[in-house]
């Protein structure tokens, strides 16, 4: 499983919001400094995240962007989803539209099961949980065994 630079940029993004939630809006060049996020990267990521009902934005001398709804509303998966489109796919299809044969037939139950624990994940854990470090318990019991910090 691969998080790209985009996806993982925009949740930064958009955790910097969520700390910032009571104040005003936030600049573009705020949050690029502060998540160490390139400034053009990031202006790309804020408008597709407009785009996709996650952030406002408000012109002006007081301006910058703020989410659209509360950070507890809004999850980790709406974020990956709006910049980067399905949270699994095989070679960019999603896994039910896909159909293997022969000894490779069993590879659609697998990559749906994989979709859906990404999903569990992915969906459980909101803006607000990450913001405040409060994981939710079954999201933070998958990382106590150490072979979940090892490579294999």
């Amino acid at each position: 499983m691969r998080i790209s630079a985009r996806a993982d940029y925009a949740v930064r993004a958009a955790l910097q919001l969520a700390a910032s939630q009571d104040g005003g809006p936030l600049k573009a060049e705020a949050i690029s400094v502060a998540q160490e996020i390139p400034h053009k990267f990031l202006e790309g990521i804020l408008n597709d995240m407009r785009r996709g009902g996650l952030v406002l934005s408000q012109r002006g001398g007081n301006g910058g962007y703020r989410l659209a709804k509360p950070a507890r509303d809004i999850t980790v998966a709406d974020v990956i989803r709006v910049v980067d489109g399905p949270l699994v796919s095989v070679r960019g299809v999603r896994p039910p539209d896909l159909s293997y044969t022969g000894p490779a037939e069993s590879l659609l139950p697998l990559w749906i099961a994989l979709r859906s624990n990404v999903r569990e994940i992915l969906e459980g854990v909101t803006l607000a949980d990450v913001a405040s470090s409060h994981l939710p318990t079954d999201v933070t019991a998958l990382t106590h065994t150490p072979e979940a910090w090892t490579n294999p």
